[in-house]
């Protein structure tokens, strides 16, 4: 049996076959121009854009699911529902954790020296970290519907969210090999192929969600599971399109990033531990802000609740592009750390800022001078009948408005500061802003004055705020705070 020669190229590219380390150069591949405002402001844009068009692309992968379900009725879609708050609530804090991987890689191309062979040893722990992710995940998905049935949910649909749930939890370990292997092509100046593959998504998703949900194609009709299915078959899509543009492409296939594969790097994986672990518990504290928020909606009211959700739909949308700005503040730092160049790390913390103000500022203007228009792409406006969530929604856009600077800013902050692989003390303002500051300022004015949802909408924005400024303080900092000290 042979093997045609796009599939040596595969292995080869992940390093079955190779001599080992001392057949590959130690220079680094990742050399950019001397760095001055100018050249790192276009820096920060080539590789924030299509970072920031991939999360958006990705919202859309999200959707697709929902769209399906909901045609199911409601019972399908408040299982799925239930079932994607516990998966997502988790997937944040794998996606966390393996992106402790991102500084690493990034430090290694700016240091040069060995390059190739750390970056490689860095992303085999990551993707052997995703694999530990997929035995906890799947673990805690066994648990999730005495979880709902414990919090008080109907017991049938209890058993559906069980039994979707288990079905995606095949997704988990291809699901967060593919954000190591995102990460490391971002990082080595290809993040068009996020953007290319988030897109292939899309149509793998529609496709799968169009065939198994409702039995095309000749697939059977498997109702809630067929999404689940799809889901994961999306997943392995994905991992698959990473492999192949890895392996096509020249600067990338001379990681041979599974040469060794079998080798551990204890010392490693605790460094990507050490960075991720925090990170992943600050996504998990923002993220369950904002759901913790939609439970004290539905405690007000049911219109409350509806206009929350839409509002916050929107501020989600524009919050994925500071949130590319960050990840690629993280990857632009981290290069700047690794090399010891203290200037070009404030140069590139600059750039992302000032990206972010300029996108920031767009986004402040459409929620405060032409909230309906945006409120227009999720219900109709102008139905009688939705005049009540239109109104309240027009009202928490005008707060959020208020806290989408801030958030952009806290998003590229924290995203710069994890450049400098400082993690835990962001972590340590996250969970304080968030919680002791922003939840209980939900809680007092959402709940115990007239303000009601625009109270909580305030709490929100107040954590924001917080957070935001305390970590542009530590950034600020960070020399007298000795975080450039590589």
């Amino acid at each position: 049996m042979t093997l045609s020669h796009s599939g040596v190229r595969v292995l080869q590219a992940f390093g079955f076959g190779d001599r080992g380390d001392s057949v590959y150069p130690d220079r680094p591949m990742f050399t950019p121009p001397a760095s001055t405002f100018r050249t790192e402001l276009a820096a920060m844009l080539r590789l924030s854009a299509p970072l920031a068009l991939a999360n958006l692309l990705q919202m859309a992968v999200y959707a697709i699911d929902v769209i399906f379900v909901a045609r199911l009725g409601p019972e399908a879609l408040a299982a799925s529902s239930l079932a994607v708050a516990v998966f997502a609530s988790m997937m944040w804090g794998f996606h966390g954790l393996v992106g402790g991987v991102a500084p690493l890689i990034a430090a290694e191309l700016g240091k040069g020296r060995h390059a190739l062979r750390e970056v490689r040893r860095s992303v085999r722990m990551a993707l052997w970290l995703s694999l530990g992710c997929g035995v906890l995940g799947a673990g805690l998905c066994l648990t999730a519907e005495r979880l709902m049935l414990a919090t008080g949910q109907p017991p049938a649909i209890a058993a559906q969210a069980g039994r979707f749930i288990l079905l995606l939890s095949l997704s988990i370990v291809p699901t967060v090999a593919a954000s190591v292997l995102r990460t490391f092509v971002s990082a080595l100046g290809r993040p068009f192929y996020a953007t290319a593959i988030t897109a292939l998504a899309i149509l793998a998703n529609t496709l799968g969600n169009w065939a198994f949900v409702f039995g095309h194609l000749g697939a059977p009709a498997m109702g809630l599971q067929g999404s689940a299915l799809s889901t994961l078959l999306t997943a392995l899509v994905v991992l698959a399109a990473y492999v192949l543009a890895i392996a096509a492409d020249r600067r990338l296939r001379r990681y041979h990033l599974l040469g060794n594969w079998w080798r551990p790097e204890w010392v490693r994986l605790g460094e990507i531990a050490r960075i991720g672990l925090p990170i992943a518990l600050t996504v998990i504290a923002e993220g369950s802000l904002f759901n913790s928020a939609a439970f004290i909606m539905g405690r007000i009211g049911i219109a409350e609740l509806a206009a929350h959700t839409v509002a916050l739909q929107i501020a989600a949308f524009f919050f994925q592009i500071p949130f590319g700005i960050g990840q690629a503040a993280t990857i632009r730092v981290g290069y700047h750390f690794g090399a010891g160049d203290p200037v070009a790390i404030g140069r590139a913390g600059r750039a992302a800022l000032a990206t972010t103000i300029g996108f920031q500022l767009f986004a402040v203007s459409i929620m405060l001078f032409a909230p309906r228009i945006a409120i227009g792409v999720y219900i109709d406006a102008a139905t009688p009948a939705n005049a009540a969530v239109v109104s309240l929604a027009v009202q928490y856009l005008a707060v959020g408005a208020a806290f989408q600077l801030f958030d952009g800013f806290q998003t590229v902050a924290a995203g710069a500061l994890r450049g400098l692989q400082d993690t835990r003390m962001p972590m340590m303002i996250a969970l304080g802003g968030y919680w002791l500051i922003g939840f209980t300022t939900c809680l007092a004015l959402g709940l115990r004055t007239a303000l009601a949802g625009v109270g909580v909408w305030i709490g929100l924005a107040l954590g924001l705020v917080v957070v935001a400024l305390l970590l542009l303080w530590r950034w600020h900092r960070r020399e007298s705070l000795g975080l450039v000290s590589s």
